[in-house]
């Protein structure tokens, strides 16, 4: 077997939906992926990476390039989506897409990285650990916006401040 970790292209698309079905357990909108796709991909700050095993898509994670005002005003690495296929799940496909992730970071001059994990995804912390990050150093806090029809917080509060027309 030969893995290539590589820039994520628009023919993957396909692939990459049917690796988000195995993490979200839902289908993502292949139209609405390529039009973001194709907005993003050409902005440096986003850097999308496919883990390639026999022609095959077995993992993928994006990362996001921000920058900081904080002292010297280093740059940040943020990592989202990261997911490897089941079946290729304990082969170093994760290890590797982050490795390069973080050599990207590096390149970028990236003061830290950062990343949230889902609570019940429990097996991931050894693997996160292992990579060395440290899951009892900070607390993440993640909030989902409009889930089921539901408006948020500052969405409600908004629609309070509004005055009537």
């Amino acid at each position: 077997m030969t893995m290539l970790i590589r820039r994520l292209k628009t023919e993957d698309l396909p692939d990459l939906a049917r690796l988000y079905v195995q993490f979200w357990n839902e289908a993502s909108s292949l139209k609405t992926m390529k039009e973001t796709f194709d907005r993003l991909k050409d902005d440096p700050d986003y850097i999308f990476l496919v883990a390639e095993e026999n022609n095959t898509i077995a993992g993928s994670l994006m990362g996001i390039i921000c920058e900081e005002l904080y002292r010297t005003c280093r740059p940040f690495l943020v990592i989202e989506d990261v997911i490897v296929d089941r079946k290729f799940r304990k082969q170093g496909i994760g290890s590797a897409l982050m490795q390069e992730i973080e050599s990207h970071a590096i390149k970028r001059d990236c003061n830290y990285i950062i990343f949230v994990s889902e609570h019940e995804r429990s097996e991931a912390l050894p693997f996160y650990r292992s990579l060395g990050y440290d899951p009892d150093l900070y607390r993440g806090f993640k909030k989902r916006l409009r889930i089921q029809g539901k408006h948020s917080i500052s969405e409600r509060f908004a629609d309070r401040e509004r005055s009537p027309e």
